[in-house]
């Protein structure tokens, strides 16, 4: 069985091909050249299966159905469940859990069958808490660490977006506003790992495409797992067969 694993983002469409549980092929195109992404699944080969997380909206949905149509082989956009592969939902309306959130959790219940932290830094950043029985209990959304800087740039006329470095005590417009979209995430992370902490031992898993601005800042035990979304695809998708 050959699956076709798409995880669409607010920013990129990522893909891999797995069969046997092995990935054969993985790739990524930024979401202002999707017109491009035809011409790049025409080089795949085709698949038995595809699942799809999708948070880029109708849009990208009626791409990706039109893209993949001509496999004509059984598509499966992801909706979160109130239970799958061993995590339990506990959103009040748990279908409104994003896809990609919902995937990572179960890829990182799946890496640590422990209490963990799942932390996604991309365009937003999503911090999602994981119990040592497999219950997401909740989790925060907040602007991405680029996306807090555009918007003061956006907001305010004399902090106009320019690259920054951290500094802790910042002496310059650009290093302030860069230190303090790290700080923000910082600072909201850390809480959640705390509050997390009082339950017992909590993991840090650390994803997105700003995860490496943030984790040499961060001072707590994490570790940096590369395509949640995609491995969590993978195991929906193993376990459905199953």
């Amino acid at each position: 069985m050959k699956m076709l694993l798409i995880d669409a983002g607010n920013s990129r469409v990522k893909w891999a091909t797995v069969e046997g549980g092995l990935w054969l092929q993985q790739n990524v195109l930024e979401n202002t050249h999707v017109s491009e992404l035809s011409a790049a699944f025409s080089k795949l080969p085709p698949p038995d299966r595809i699942l799809i997380s999708n948070v880029a909206g109708e849009n990208m949905a009626h791409l990706l159905s039109a893209t993949c149509a001509a496999w004509q082989c059984p598509m499966e956009f992801i909706v979160a469940q109130v239970t799958q592969c061993g995590v339990r939902n506990s959103y009040v309306h748990p279908a409104q859990l994003g896809s990609d959130r919902w995937a990572a959790l179960i890829a990182a219940w799946h890496q640590e069958c422990a209490s963990c932290l799942v932390v996604n830094c991309g365009t937003a950043t999503t911090v999602d808490a994981l119990s040592a029985e497999g219950e997401f209990l909740g989790g925060l959304i907040l602007p991405g660490v680029d996306m807090m800087r555009s918007s003061l740039a956006a907001g305010a006329a004399q902090l106009a977006q320019t690259e920054g470095a951290w500094r802790e005590f910042p002496r310059n417009t650009a290093d302030a506003t860069f230190s303090g979209s790290i700080q923000a995430t910082i600072g909201a992370i850390r809480l959640q790992f705390e509050a997390l902490a009082m339950h017992g031992d909590v993991r840090c898993l650390l994803s997105g495409g700003a995860a490496d601005k943030v984790q040499q800042h961060l001072k707590l035990p994490s570790v940096r797992v590369d395509s949640l979304v995609l491995r969590g695809l993978q195991i929906i998708g193993q376990d459905n067969l199953s």
